[in-house]
């Protein structure tokens, strides 16, 4: 059971990873354990049915796909029918645009939900690159958007963007014409 609990951490924690510690922490298990485990799901991956692998990068283990199978995962991407972006996409990539260079987590903070899978897709794209670190604890990847998403959304530069004040002004006038005064009325009174 706890192999699969692993397996469960390491999908939910996306690019992020788990350490060793954060293992024997998580599942309160001794560091022995904790390695047996990673090593059995590890095993258990590589066999050839398999699309995905665990790999140890940068101290962390995460999960990771195939670099064999890298071909069919650019056809994807290249593919116009699956180049269609989400809401979720679109939301992400506007959050990037006002707010580069920015941070996953800030991303997510101003989304109010995880953003780690469509970052990701955004990167495999080209909409938006690593462009650093930031200073703050942890020193987080920064991300900004490229030529790329430029060219997408014809534009020329970020110049080009809606000012955001226009924006919330339309906003605001959607929203009045949603809901009119409730206290003011186009209707009058007759008297009789």
């Amino acid at each position: 059971m706890l192999k699969a609990v692993l397996e469960g951490l390491l999908f939910v924690v996306g690019e992020d990873g788990l350490t060793l510690l954060q293992i024997e922490e998580i599942l309160e298990v001794d560091e022995e354990t904790a390695k047996d485990l990673i090593m059995e799901l590890k095993k258990d991956y590589e066999e050839e049915s398999r699309g995905l692998r665990i790999d140890f990068l940068g101290n962390r283990f995460k999960i990771t796909t195939k670099f064999e199978h890298k071909q069919y995962y650019q056809k994807l991407i290249e593919n116009p029918e699956t180049n269609l972006l989400s809401q979720a996409a679109l939301e992400t990539l506007a959050i990037i645009a006002y707010n580069e260079p920015i941070t996953r987590v800030d991303v997510d903070t101003i989304r109010g939900v995880g953003s780690t899978s469509i970052m990701r897709k955004l990167v495999a794209k080209g909409f938006i690159k690593e462009v650093g670190r930031s200073e703050i604890p942890g020193r987080p990847i920064l991300y900004e958007t490229t030529h790329e998403f430029l060219d997408y959304f014809g534009l020329s530069s970020k110049d080009d963007l809606p000012k955001l004040d226009d924006i919330l002004k339309n906003v605001e006038e959607e929203e009045q014409d949603m809901n009119p005064d409730l206290y003011t009325s186009k209707y009058t009174e007759v008297e009789e």
